[in-house]
């Protein structure tokens, strides 16, 4: 099981009305319609839950006896695929933006944070890069610096984020990131990885890129797929934080209702948490 690489949370944490409210709202979309016609509960969530999400909705499955569908894939990319039609019924984001678009659309209910994810370095075997040293590794016109696509995925649109904080401690550094960067994952033209590989190990393996910035629970996945890979915290100073946002797109489905719940319950938080994840609803 992939270990935490960060600790709780000590600001910012998720308002409990807020959450309280969400778990009512839902609680009663689910207790005031009547039973459908049972079918899998259909689950688009960002890439980098697969692993948490996945366990999640066979947990829900083992609880609850509803099956549940899993889709997953750059939190941009899925919610062009929702506004074209697709038949979504719950959407884990990796932001905040994505499911608020479809919300101020008329496509679901309100926007909750369920979990947060932080940025971290990943580099290959050979390249030795300490958290005070990441800027410099970062500018090094030597260090080929790999990210996700921004805009398709919240992954890539954090590490320009980076980019503005290095920029404000360092100037001339966002111009030198932006055009440096290469967009390798998360983008609807981005290559696939092998099945059975991790996209991010894969990519470092590929020798795509001397250090990525991704996603620091990503990272503890890659380093399972390709130990060599050495985690890098980013510093105080440039550290971002990705706010992780659920949005309830078919109310009128208890068994939809019931899997938000269960994600945001002590159940869910506890899986996610396993996985790396800040978990605001955790007592």
């Amino acid at each position: 099981m992939p270990r935490r690489i960060h600790g709780r949370p000590t600001g910012r944490l998720a308002p409990a009305a807020l959450l309280a409210g969400a778990l009512l709202l839902l609680l009663s979309a689910a207790g005031a319609m009547p039973a459908a016609a049972q079918h899998a509960t259909s689950l688009y969530a960002a890439g980098s839950l697969k692993a948490a999400m996945s366990e999640i909705a066979e947990a829900f499955t083992e609880a609850t006896g509803l099956p549940v569908e899993t889709t997953f894939g750059p939190s941009g990319l899925l919610r062009e695929r929702i506004e074209a039609g697709e038949p979504a019924e719950l959407f884990a984001s990796a932001n905040m933006k994505h499911p608020q678009t479809l919300a101020a659309a008329g496509r679901g209910g309100p926007v909750v944070l369920f979990a947060r994810n932080r940025l971290c370095a990943m580099t290959r075997q050979g390249l030795s890069v300490t958290s005070e040293g990441l800027l410099d590794a970062l500018l090094d016109p030597a260090v080929r610096v790999g990210t996700s696509t921004p805009k398709a995925d919240p992954s890539g649109d954090y590490a320009w984020k980076l980019f503005e904080k290095a920029e404000a401690l360092r100037p001339g550094s966002f111009e030198t990131l932006d055009a440096k960067a290469l967009k390798l994952t998360g983008g609807p033209d981005s290559a696939a990885a092998p099945a059975g590989r991790n996209p991010y190990a894969w990519v470092m393996t590929e020798d795509r890129a001397d250090l990525f910035l991704t996603y620091c629970t990503n990272v503890v996945l890659a380093r399972q797929d390709t130990p060599e890979l050495q985690l890098v915290a980013v510093p105080a100073t440039l550290s971002v934080g990705a706010d992780y946002g659920l949005n309830l797109l078919a109310a009128h489905r208890p068994e939809a209702a019931r899997l938000a719940l269960f994600i945001l319950s002590p159940d869910g938080q506890a899986i996610l948490d396993r996985y790396g994840f800040e978990a605001p609803a955790l007592p």
